[in-house]
């Protein structure tokens, strides 16, 4: 009979404990089969099969003509330098709720410098070649095209002529509400923006450092090629298109959607190195911003057009002209000087008075500067620097950049 109790017991304290478990064992199992650890096991297997690291699993684009080589590649300034780079602070907009409007803010007070695509930068560009009267694109292969460049080279529409990007910086001191002028530049061959315009040259960081009211843009011609073809800016009215598209750009980028009007009429100058003298050449010849270009400043860039350069300064005393070269363009510019002496225009070949209206000056640089490093090092240092700051020592900002729109056009 005791035998028999002991035996009944121990059955039932087996079923308690199953009867225990069972709950547990469910629960367990319902966890396995939930979403979360399903989702779980599915990343961990993907991170295995993709790579252990983000970048394994999301690279970065990697472009090879927008930045540079280790050895192409200029160092930034140490630490202690001015900031040149930051991102665009938004603008102010309007809460949806019951209190009062925010009110304006000041931009922010830092050198802004960003990467604007614009439908009317140079590229890509599919009209004719003013020139020959001739496609542009003259080379087919398959479903390719091309351009066949003056030395006999073909570069391919969707490498070297499809990037519409440009370079657009407004210096920690500017005003909107001052008197203000643009900067454009017209780089030269076998350049990008990031690479050249901006991190070797300095273009950004020279505009900067004169101090005048001035904000930048540059283009984007063809990219690391030999090639000088203007694209869009061999277009009649190119030039001002590109500076009203822009003018919206310029204001978001300010952090005051209403400075759009201010940038709009702004005053250009020109400033165009090595093959950026085509697209230079026929802004004047056919931009249609006329007397609103104050100034012309070619860094060894008279290569040819010289009609074109020589029209504009004889025909727009109010504005200043400057070309500094090298032996590769001598010849070139002592035939523009003749050409201007020819027609009575005065020329000088000193660059240290300031830069009043009507001046024309030729400047040859050293032995020894070469053509390469000819933006950041011509007869001066920073020779974009310091052309800026000889024309607001001359004429002052409130002759230079007066805000007021063009009245004729070329």
């Amino acid at each position: 009979m005791q035998a028999q109790n002991s035996d009944d017991f121990r059955r039932s304290r087996r079923i308690a404990i199953v009867s225990a478990l069972i709950p547990l064992s469910l629960l367990i199992a319902q966890c396995s089969k939930s979403p979360n650890a399903s989702m779980l096991a599915a990343n961990s297997q993907a991170s295995a099969s993709e790579g252990d690291t983000f970048d394994d699993r999301f690279p970065a684009p990697a472009f090879r003509d927008r930045f540079p080589t280790a050895s192409e590649s200029l160092q930034w300034p140490s630490p202690d330098a001015p900031k040149r780079t930051a991102q665009a602070q938004p603008a102010p907009y309007r809460v949806a709720s019951l209190a009062p409007t925010l009110p304006y803010q000041a931009p922010s007070k830092e050198d802004l410098t960003t990467l604007v695509s614009l439908k009317s930068s140079a590229f890509p560009y599919f009209g004719n070649n003013p020139r020959t009267d001739a496609p542009f694109l003259d080379i087919a292969r398959g479903d390719r095209r091309g351009h066949r460049s003056y030395g006999g080279r073909v570069f391919w529409q969707d490498q070297t002529f499809s990037d519409n990007r440009t370079l657009m910086h407004i210096p920690e001191g500017f005003d909107v509400r001052k008197p203000g002028v643009i900067v454009v530049f017209f780089h030269g061959n076998g350049a990008t923006l990031e690479r050249d315009v901006r991190d070797r040259q300095l273009v950004p960081q020279q505009i900067s450092e004169s101090g005048v009211n001035a904000v930048l843009l540059a283009p984007q011609l063809a990219v690391d090629a030999a090639d000088s073809s203007a694209g869009k800016f061999w277009q009649p009215g190119g030039l001002k298109r590109f500076i009203d598209e822009s003018a919206g750009h310029l204001a978001e980028l300010y952090g005051d959607p209403q400075s759009a009007k201010s940038f709009a009429n702004m005053p250009v100058i020109i400033v165009g190195y090595s093959g950026g003298f085509e697209p230079t050449a026929w802004s004047l010849e056919v931009g249609g911003l006329g007397n609103r270009v104050r100034g012309v400043f070619l860094l060894d860039a008279v290569y040819g057009e010289l009609d074109k350069f020589a029209s504009w300064i004889e025909n727009n005393r109010s504005g200043f002209f400057v070309s500094s070269y090298t032996r590769y363009t001598k010849r070139h510019d002592r035939d523009l000087m003749a050409m201007m002496r020819e027609k009575g225009v005065p020329v000088s070949e000193d660059i240290n008075g300031p830069l009043r209206p009507g001046t024309a000056v030729f400047v040859q640089s050293p032995d020894g500067v070469t053509h390469r490093d000819y933006v950041t090092h011509a007869w001066t240092y920073n020779p974009v620097k310091e052309v800026l700051i000889k024309m607001a020592t001359a004429q002052g900002p409130t002759r230079v950049a007066a805000s007021t729109p063009s009245s004729t056009s070329r």
